[in-house]
């Protein structure tokens, strides 16, 4: 096991209040979003699947209009969590009580706040060629399916970061995580 290189960042983590209320609003929110904070992917929990988005030029591309026969479709009425990550931030929501609940962390230049990085294995290996930037992923034994963006896939990997911060007897905890995009080549 390797070990993790600490980094120092400033972040602020703050609750989002102005969150879609039905189907004909989640469109144009993603995309505020995305623009608002510099978000590149998307890795969608719903009741009837998982759905991976990429932000290009403006607009949401879904895992869905690729792979239609693997991911659903994205619903407000079916979404359970929805993480939008870039290099800098992530915009995280999650139903709760049947409304949508909803917060963002944004990272700064240096700062004194500690903070690591660990990658997070993806379920399955690449099959087939690349189709509209998504890449169908198997897992044999367990049959899943899922279809993240082609540079993700390639990786195998999701990268997280971990937040921490100290408890009153100076024990270190992890506070918040999120996805974080690796910078484009």
């Amino acid at each position: 096991m390797s070990a993790r290189e600490l980094k120092s960042v400033a972040w602020s983590c703050r609750a989002l209040d102005d969150l879609p209320g039905d189907q004909a609003a989640l469109q144009r929110w993603l995309d505020a979003q995305a623009t608002a904070h510099q978000l590149n992917y998307a890795l969608v929990h719903a009741d009837d699947g998982v759905i991976w988005g990429r932000f290009e030029k403006g607009a949401w591309l879904w895992s869905c209009n690729a792979f239609p026969e693997i991911s659903p479709p994205l619903r407000w009425d079916t979404l359970q969590q929805a993480r939008l990550f870039g290099s800098t931030s992530e915009v995280f929501v999650w139903r709760e009580n049947g409304a949508l609940r909803g917060r963002v962390i944004v990272d700064s230049d240096a700062g004194e706040r500690e903070c690591f990085d660990e990658p997070q294995l993806l379920w399955g290996r690449r099959e087939g060629d690349s189709k509209d930037g998504f890449e169908l992923m198997r897992e044999g034994a367990q049959g899943l399916l899922h279809a993240p963006p082609a540079q993700i896939a390639r990786a195998s990997a999701l990268m997280t970061r971990n937040y921490i911060d100290y408890d009153e007897d100076g024990h270190a905890v992890v506070t918040a995580s999120r996805l974080v995009a690796r910078q484009e080549n």
